[in-house]
């Protein structure tokens, strides 16, 4: 069975750019979801194997879902702007921080050093 990966993304190519990714390297991808509140609605239908948050999403700030996924154990690649890197590290230690635009082959590594430290 393949492994699921919550996409959290509102920039339309950006976002199934990443789901093309994650499917042809044989990942299930929920998502895209360009809200907090259907990517929340995702989570608590089925839990994700790993979840890829863009920071800012349509409709605000991803920082309370990316702490109730990696509360429960799910780890987080926050996809986000190069400056936030920082602050995202000091606030979730927990997760990995990847800037924008992350190279398709940059992210497929970042998901696979993420899986094989869970």
């Amino acid at each position: 069975m393949a492994l699921r990966i919550l996409v959290a993304e509102d920039e339309y190519i950006t976002a199934f750019d990443l789901r093309d990714t994650f499917e042809e390297a044989g990942y299930e991808v929920e998502g895209p979801h360009a809200g907090i509140s259907s990517a929340m609605l995702a989570c608590q239908k089925e839990k994700p194997d790993l979840a890829i948050l863009d920071i800012e999403l349509a409709d605000g700030l991803t920082y309370e879902l990316a702490q109730k996924l990696l509360d429960d154990d799910v780890p987080v690649i926050l996809h986000s702007e190069r400056s936030e890197r920082d602050e995202l590290a000091a606030r979730f230690p927990r997760a990995m921080a990847v800037a924008k635009p992350c190279p398709p082959a940059v992210l497929l590594d970042a998901v696979g050093r993420v899986l094989t430290t869970c």
